[in-house]
């Protein structure tokens, strides 16, 4: 085949066959396509779409480029959760062990944080001695022990998604929905788990603003999911606002080992509820309520076990910043809005997040909310609380915060409800 002729099929709108598809990701992974070329094919497909064959042929040639990983040794069933990312989303730290203590195996392949999203790595990582990266056999010790193992996926997987990701992000084509679905898709289903639940955000601090595509996105990957065999629903919840109270590295580490204790904010609370419900019964576990789990300790003790199989301290102190700088209230009144990208954005500024891949972050960087939308507020009363190692970084946290915090003297906020609705087969 020749990639120009893939290249025009789906510039002038046409499907790509089975075997054009397979033929490219194939090449394109061998290094038999050049990066120009695939960046023409994937700016086409942005502007085109593709179709739901197309789209589950797509991941299909992707899985097969790497390898797969398998659990049959295991005594229980498995089953995983995705998060399209946002501002405070720590759910995977209490939602894997908890999960874990209903009797479900849990395999958590999570990644990095890059811009103003946080990365599940980079929390756990400062927890002293935790280690991320682990060979498949090291994986399957701590399923085995623990029951939950959260890591970083290895270069065996899905090699293809690694090379064509890394051409989105500089050719301006992250956008495109298929190409979005069949990169979280090609991994999760290489990950060999036998049901995923998909958490796909909306709003301002995610990736999807409105619910419409943020729709879109869920029911692709839920029908690549289906058409691969794997149990798959979507759940799409808010990210208008931040996600708790914490954002920041071990700021969120913090405030998940809370959710675990037993308290914590609400909202955190109540989405993992949600997912480890719906987790739950896509691994066919019945008469398991997970917030017993919560409140009789046996989701601690799996996060304890989890994070010392890793190499990590679960009784060492976290870090923390050195330099704090706190916002307050102008006026009193009720707290109406709290934008997730402008504290999302703060954050990273302040060094909880990175810019580039390679970037190191600071563990203690980030920021607490002391106020929830719909709170009431008093003048002088402290809203927000920035935590940086290098004072020099306030203010342009401050810069990326004007505008994000709304105090009016009565009313409601105007909030998408967390849980907005539920995508199955």
């Amino acid at each position: 085949m020749d990639a120009i002729d893939v290249i025009r099929v789906k510039r002038d709108g046409g499907a790509l066959s089975p075997g054009q598809i397979d033929w490219v990701i194939d090449a394109y992974t061998r290094e038999a396509i050049a990066e120009e070329q695939m960046s023409a094919l994937a700016m086409a497909i942005l502007l085109n779409g593709m179709t739901r064959d197309e789209v589950v042929r797509w991941t299909d040639a992707m899985l097969r480029s790497g390898e797969r990983m398998a659990w049959s040794a295991l005594d229980r069933p498995t089953t995983d959760k995705h998060s399209t990312g946002g501002v405070g989303d720590k759910i995977t730290l209490p939602l894997a062990p908890l999960v874990a203590a209903c009797g479900a195996a849990v395999p958590q392949l999570s990644g990095r944080g890059l811009g103003h999203t946080g990365g599940t790595l980079d929390k756990l990582e400062s927890i002293p001695g935790w280690r991320a990266s682990l060979s498949n056999a090291e994986m399957l010790d701590v399923l085995a022990s623990a029951g939950a193992v959260i890591c970083a996926a290895g270069s065996g997987l899905a090699p293809a998604d690694r090379k064509l990701y890394a051409l989105r992000d500089v050719t301006g084509t992250v956008e495109s929905i298929p190409l979005i679905a069949s990169s979280i898709m090609s991994k999760k289903i290489a990950e060999g788990t036998g049901a995923l639940v998909l958490d796909v955000k909306v709003g301002s601090g995610a990736f999807m603003k409105t619910a419409d595509t943020a729709r879109e996105l869920a029911e692709t990957m839920v029908a690549i999911g289906t058409d691969h065999g794997l149990r798959t629903v979507a759940l799409l919840t808010a990210m208008d606002r931040p996600l708790g109270l914490a954002v920041g590295n071990a700021l969120e580490v913090a405030e998940s080992v809370e959710v675990l204790a037993g308290g914590g904010p609400s909202d955190v609370v109540e989405l993992t509820l949600a997912l480890a419900r719906e987790m739950l019964d896509g691994a066919g576990i019945t008469g398991k309520d997970p917030a017993d789990a919560l409140r009789d300790g046996s989701a601690m003790d799996v996060w304890r076990r989890m994070i010392t199989a890793q190499g990590g301290d679960p009784d060492a102190a976290l870090p923390t910043a050195a330099e704090t700088h706190v916002v307050k209230a102008e006026t009193s009144g009720v707290l109406t809005g709290l934008d997730a990208y402008g504290v999302g954005v703060a954050a990273w500024r302040l060094g909880a997040g990175r810019a580039r891949k390679e970037d190191p972050v600071s563990f203690g960087a980030g920021v607490t909310c002391h106020a929830k939308p719909g709170d009431s507020v008093r003048a002088g009363d402290p809203v927000l609380t920035l935590h940086a190692d290098d004072p020099s970084r306030f203010a342009r946290a401050l810069d990326s915060l004007d505008g994000a915090v709304t105090i009016e003297e009565s009313g409601t906020p105007d909030l998408l409800p967390l849980l907005i609705d539920r995508i199955a087969p």
